[in-house]
């Protein structure tokens, strides 16, 4: 999957910004899949901020759009609108970039909503987390047709759930990986969130 691919599918207009995001807190069926599966509420932006001295190491802008359930934090990089890199911060001092813009965040997030959990696994382990989500969840895949629906999205032309495992990781080692890191209040970067690094 590319940005070219994300864009395309119907997900985002790239002639008219900022689309999106308005339409992950202005529908039920979205909003109740994004905060009940893929624990991404982005319905209170104003409510939303970073703890006191996490920012970028480049000085770039760090902007918070959302959270999880547990406070950790989405975040845009830089200036700009929904194309921009969206970097996880979580609470327990890890960070990274987890895609390239909202486009392709909201479809990591309806194809595989575990996805943080994928760090370091094998594709078996990665199945067998798949399989015991949706056996806590076991409405997920109808839930997640009908915000993709509202989306304007087609379920069926969704990427794989391999496919954005892959590009997830991807990009934890690429460029703009390097280019958002995330440096705590001491000034150290956080420990990344995917990669050779993490254990």
């Amino acid at each position: 999957m590319n940005r070219s691919t994300a864009t395309a599918g119907g997900i985002s207009d790239p002639t008219r910004p900022d689309t999106l995001l308005p339409r992950l807190v202005g529908h039920e069926e979205v909003v109740a899949f994004f905060a009940w599966a893929a624990d991404l509420d982005a319905t209170s932006p104003a409510d939303h901020e970073l703890e006191d001295g996490v920012r970028l190491a480049s000085g770039a802008r760090l902007e918070q759009f959302a959270q999880a359930g547990t406070g950790d934090a989405f975040c845009f990089v830089g200036e700009g609108g929904e194309e921009r890199p969206v970097v996880y911060v979580s609470l327990d001092g890890e960070a990274g970039l987890i895609a390239l813009g909202l486009p392709e965040l909201v479809q990591l997030c309806l194809v595989a909503p575990w996805w943080r959990d994928a760090s370091g696994r094998t594709a078996e382990q990665l199945r067998a987390i798949a399989d015991e989500y949706r056996e806590d969840l076991p409405d997920l895949d109808e839930r997640r047709d009908r915000a993709a629906r509202a989306l304007g999205l087609d379920p069926a032309a969704l990427p794989s759930e391999a496919a954005v495992l892959a590009r997830l990781a991807e990009l934890s080692l690429g460029p703009v990986a390097t280019a958002c890191l995330v440096v705590g209040y001491e000034g150290e970067p956080l420990d990344p969130l995917f990669g050779a690094d993490r254990t």
